[in-house]
C-alpha cells in the first residue's frame, strides 16, 4: 500500500496511542476513582479487576490489547507489510504504555500491549506464549509469574514460530528481547515479593492488594 504519509510518524503515533491509560479511565468510570491510589497502584487489568470489578478490568485488558495491536496492523499497511515498521510500532506502543507521557511516565507493565503487537506480528508465537502463561497460571496462580514466564519465552517462540524454516529479521529478534526486557523490568516488585515469599495470588476480593 503505498501513502504519502511519513514512515517515522508511525512509531510516534503508535507511542501516544499506546499512552493512552485505559485502566485509569474505566476505572474512573466505573466509579473506582484513581487505580493508582489502590492495590498495587498499576494501572493494568489486574489491578483494575481489584479495585473496580470484572467489568472494566476486562474493558481494559481488551483495549490494552487493541492500542498494541492496532498500530502494527495500520504500520503493516502502510509499509507494504515492512518488519522493520511494524516492529518499531509495537514496541512504541508498548513503551508508551510503560511510561505514558500522559501520567509523567509511570505507567502499566506491559504485558497485554505487548500481547496485541505479537498478535499482529507472528501470532503462532503470541499462542504459545498465552499457553505458557495459562499454564504458569493454573498451578501457581499469580498473574505476575505468569506475565514474566509469557514474556521471557516470547523471543524464543518468536524465533522458533515466525515462519516455516525462516528465523524473523534482526529487527524483530531485538525487538522481541527489548520488549521481553521491559516488561520484566516493570515487574520488579513483583520479582522481589516473589522473591520473599509475599507476593499476593489473584483474587477479585477488593480488600487485598493487586499484583
Amino acid at each position: 500500500m503505498n501513502t504519502s504519509l511519513p514512515l517515522p510518524i508511525i512509531p510516534v503515533a503508535a507511542y501516544l496511542l499506546g499512552s493512552i491509560p485505559f485502566g485509569l479511565l474505566f476505572t474512573r468510570l466505573f466509579g473506582g476513582g484513581d487505580v493508582r491510589k489502590s492495590g498495587s497502584g498499576n494501572i493494568g487489568a489486574t489491578n483494575v479487576a481489584r479495585v473496580a470489578g470484572p467489568v472494566p478490568a476486562l474493558l481494559t485488558l481488551l483495549f490494552d490489547f487493541a492500542k498494541g495491536a492496532a498500530p502494527v496492523w495500520i504500520a503493516g499497511r502502510l509499509s507494504n507489510e515492512s518488519a522493520t515498521w511494524m516492529m518499531s510500532a509495537g514496541l512504541a506502543a508498548l513503551i508508551g504504555h510503560c511510561f505514558p507521557i500522559w501520567l509523567k511516565f509511570r505507567g502499566g507493565k506491559g504485558v497485554a500491549t505487548a500481547a496485541g503487537a505479537f498478535l499482529a506480528l507472528c501470532s503462532p508465537a503470541l499462542l504459545g506464549s498465552l499457553i505458557l502463561f495459562l499454564i504458569v497460571f493454573y498451578f501457581w496462580r499469580y498473574v505476575s509469574l505468569a506475565s514474566i514466564s509469557a514474556a521471557a519465552a516470547m523471543p524464543l517462540l518468536i524465533y522458533l514460530l515466525w515462519a516455516p524454516h525462516h528465523a524473523p529479521p534482526m529487527i524483530v529478534t531485538f525487538g522481541a528481547l527489548a520488549a521481553a526486557v521491559i516488561i520484566v523490568y516493570k515487574h520488579d516488585a513483583n520479582i522481589q515479593r516473589l522473591v520473599q515469599g509475599e507476593e499476593p495470588k489473584f483474587s477479585f476480593d477488593k480488600k487485598r492488594d493487586a499484583a
